[in-house]
């Protein structure tokens, strides 16, 4: 895809890659920014990479993607460092500052966009996203509403509904709830058959998932996923085939594209579910079959769906939307993730390398459309 150069900045922008953060979803993160930056055209950007340490704190971090790969023995981590990032305003210009002790500040530069990779609580779910609308700075992605609604699967799945989109049965469980009154929830959970998927509501990459096929494993799966989050859904295991889509923002006024629907197999053996592992770290054990094998007009009806579910909780950017189909053909829509993963593994890209998309295409067009966004209310 070719992709005519905003008027509004440098001939060559400066993008800020952002990643790491303070979620469970660290080293994803870190993954993802390694893909990015491995496919982005420095030919045509100049690339900053900033690092988000577990504490919080933004450091410069290396280019080198090597360093930001997964394997089965070791997981990528942004360290903490002695000097800190911070992105201020200064003569009109988006700069970061360097900041370490018994220095004078530096600036780095103006910054035209920043590409948050951020996977789950504090930046994925409007938090980031609210510190960039503050400073007035272009980003790539979901805006904060957008983002805070994608993040939290009880709300997601109220604007669903709201929306008529087809929503699986589900319980949501807050701390206040589980704590005071457990047999109640136990009570709950049970009406809704087994088995369940036990979920915290607020995190991704299928962090703290636990498949329930008895009452008995309810607060085991419980307490699992409240190491992650303190809010939970509990959703009725839907039997059907886990469809996935890809959707890019439209240009100016025009609709979300969507790319050809993708299901995942995972292979059989130790995963009883499209898992952590099985997503990120395990050769072979899942496959992306891209278009799926479904009829043309069901194909047609989840792109169709995609675009639905994007607009219902005013997505920008990119988004994946995930379906399960039934064996009577009915769409239920599992969830929307507004920044999906862009690892070599990820679904996102690779459905849209199957659409025709390639990889460094769909990164230029996320930083383009980043760029002609208006900053503001918009």
């Amino acid at each position: 895809m070719v992709t005519e150069e905003p008027t509004s900045v440098k001939a060559k922008p400066r993008v800020a890659i952002l990643f790491g953060g303070r979620s469970s979803e660290h080293a994803v993160s870190c993954v993802t920014a390694a893909g990015v930056m491995g496919a982005i055209d420095t030919n045509k950007y100049e690339v900053i990479p900033i690092g988000i340490a577990k504490s919080g704190q933004w450091v410069l971090a290396s280019g080198d993607t090597s360093q930001w790969s997964l394997s089965s023995t070791a997981l990528p981590e942004v360290a903490a460092s002695d000097q800190t990032v911070t992105l201020a305003e200064i003569g009109g210009e988006h700069q970061l500052i360097v900041a370490e002790p018994n220095a004078v500040p530096r600036e780095l530069g103006s910054v035209d966009v920043v590409f948050p990779l951020l996977h789950g609580p504090w930046g994925e779910d409007g938090t980031i996203q609210g510190l960039l609308e503050l400073s007035d700075t272009r980003y790539v992605g979901a805006g904060v509403l957008a983002s805070a609604v994608g993040m939290d699967k009880h709300f997601m799945k109220v604007v669903f509904e709201a929306a008529g989109l087809k929503v699986g049965p589900y319980v949501a469980v807050t701390d206040r709830e589980w704590v005071t009154d457990a047999e109640a929830v136990r009570k709950r959970v049970d009406k809704l058959g087994f088995p369940v998927f036990v979920k915290p509501a607020r995190a991704g990459s299928s962090m703290g998932i636990s498949k329930v096929d008895s009452l008995d494993g309810l607060d085991a799966a419980v307490e699992e996923a409240r190491r992650h989050d303190l809010k939970l859904v509990i959703e009725a295991g839907i039997v059907g085939r886990e469809i996935e889509c890809a959707v890019l923002q439209g240009r100016g006024t025009d609709a979300p594209r969507t790319s050809m629907p993708g299901e995942i197999a995972v292979a059989a053996g130790e995963h009883q579910f499209y898992d952590f592992a099985a997503k990120y770290v395990e050769d072979g054990a899942a496959a992306l079959s891209c278009p799926a094998d479904m009829p043309d007009e069901a194909i047609a009806r989840v792109r169709e769906l995609a675009a639905v579910a994007f607009d219902a909780v005013g997505a920008e950017g990119l988004s994946r939307v995930d379906f399960f189909y039934t064996p009577s053909g009915e769409l239920v829509i599992n969830e929307i993730n507004t920044m999906p993963g862009f690892t070599p593994k990820s679904m996102y890209p690779q459905m849209w390398a199957a659409s025709g998309l390639a990889y460094a295409d769909l990164i230029d067009e996320l930083i383009h459309l980043a760029l002609t966004r208006k900053t503001g209310l918009r």
